[in-house]
């Protein structure tokens, strides 16, 4: 990358300040300080996920060295390439891998990156689109592409979709529905039925009823033809074991707990299986035909119902937001704003 031509930007940088102590501003930064990378992309948008969130706070299973600029999600213009498959102009994308967890992100309105990690914009889709999406549309894209896989088709019944207001849950009940399933989002935010009755949810189900005691029998009663959980832990043991026989679920999240109190019944006994969900690894042939996928059959009609937007000075705010798990939907954050 040309260095003798080092731009200033701004970025949201978390500094450790102690012991267990972070601080979070908004500072200006040169091109100069960032990794050696074979593409520099002016960010236009990024989006905030869970992941951000506790990057944010100094978690250091995420981000193991700090300072840094969180933002596992970034759209925006080549600026400098080194790769023969990019040129200077062309509208990216960029999500998962290491960006924003331990390679500053896209909360900084400049990043450096390997072209390995770099999507071509899709033509049906504007950069500020893209981040509608970010990694949680593409890990429901994932997920959906698995019941597919699965031969989980709408005629089979209904499908549970765990954890239905946060960002991988309203999407991935906004392409089920689309898709023309049968969609049972399951909640705690029970003041969010309009919204998730407006994303295509035929029921809302109170997220307690799927939070039963795991030491009861080791199967219940047939309900569900696939899942898509991002909660992990008991409300996931409750569903697989309501699963119909031949049932797929996919597994993308932990938000309750990373344990999974249950027996081999449910799957020796109804054939049911088991995705995990990868996002953040997810090879390139797969992820260019994800994002393909989402800007064309997938792609949300009048996705402004899933997002709000907010600036690089309103980032703190979402943040906090969002670890109280009182975030609904997506936030896109706008860098040029």
């Amino acid at each position: 990358m040309n260095k003798s031509t080092l731009k200033s930007y701004r970025a949201l940088v978390v500094e450790e300040v102690g012991v267990g102590r972070f601080s979070r501003q908004i500072l200006d930064r040169s091109t100069g300080d960032l990794p050696a990378g074979e593409v520099l992309i002016r960010v236009c948008f990024s989006s905030l996920n869970y992941k951000d969130g506790l990057s944010a706070v100094g978690h250091k299973g995420v981000t193991q060295n700090y300072p840094h600029t969180p933002g596992i999600d970034a759209s925006g213009i080549v600026e400098e390439s080194e790769s023969d498959h990019f040129n200077p102009g062309d509208k990216v994308v960029v999500t998962g891998f290491d960006l924003g967890s331990n390679t500053p992100g896209g909360f900084g309105q400049r990043i450096s990156v390997p072209a390995a990690w770099v999507v071509p914009l899709p033509e049906n889709l504007s950069l500020k689109e893209s981040m509608v999406y970010g990694t949680a549309g593409f890990t429901a894209a994932l997920s959906l592409l698995k019941l597919q896989g699965s031969r989980i088709s709408p005629e089979m019944g209904e499908i549970l979709v765990t954890g239905a207001t946060g960002g991988v849950g309203c999407m991935a009940v906004a392409m089920l529905a689309q898709e023309g399933y049968e969609v049972v989002a399951a909640t705690g935010k029970l003041d969010q039925v309009e919204f998730l009755t407006r994303l295509g949810a035929a029921k809302v189900l109170p997220r307690d009823l799927l939070n039963e005691d795991t030491a009861g029998s080791p199967l219940l009663s047939t309900r569900w033809a696939g899942v898509v959980d991002v909660v992990g832990g008991p409300i996931l043991a409750t569903a697989l074991r309501s699963m119909k026989v031949g049932g797929a679920a996919a597994c993308c999240g932990l938000v309750a707990s990373p344990e999974l109190p249950v027996t081999v019944f449910p799957f020796i006994l109804r054939g049911i299986s088991l995705f995990g969900i990868d996002s953040t690894n997810c090879p390139m042939p797969e992820r260019l035909k994800i994002w393909q996928k989402i800007s064309q059959e997938w792609k949300v009609d009048d996705s402004e119902r899933l997002y709000s937007i907010c600036s690089l000075e309103e980032l703190d705010g979402e943040i906090e937001r969002i670890l109280q798990g009182k975030q609904v939907g997506r936030v896109v954050v706008d860098l040029a704003s």
